[in-house]
């Protein structure tokens, strides 16, 4: 009976450790995968956003690369 009683303390000793390895792991993963959404929504964004544009040099909207004096 004093085996189990040992084997008890040592659990109860493991068992915040693992516990917090645990909430480490769950955290960095929701925290990748947020950044993979992420950078995949920024991807998409760019690929929208330059088929959207006008060619590059053209003068859109009235603007002119010279100031204005």
């Amino acid at each position: 009976m004093g085996n189990l009683s040992q084997a008890g303390v040592y659990v109860a000793a493991l068992l915040p450790t693992i516990g917090m390895l645990y909430l480490f792991w769950v955290i960095m993963k929701h925290i990748l995968e947020g950044d993979r959404r992420e950078r995949a929504a920024q991807r998409e964004w760019e690929r929208h956003d330059s088929a959207t544009d006008p060619e590059p040099g053209s003068s859109a909207g009235g603007e002119s690369d010279s100031p204005v004096k």
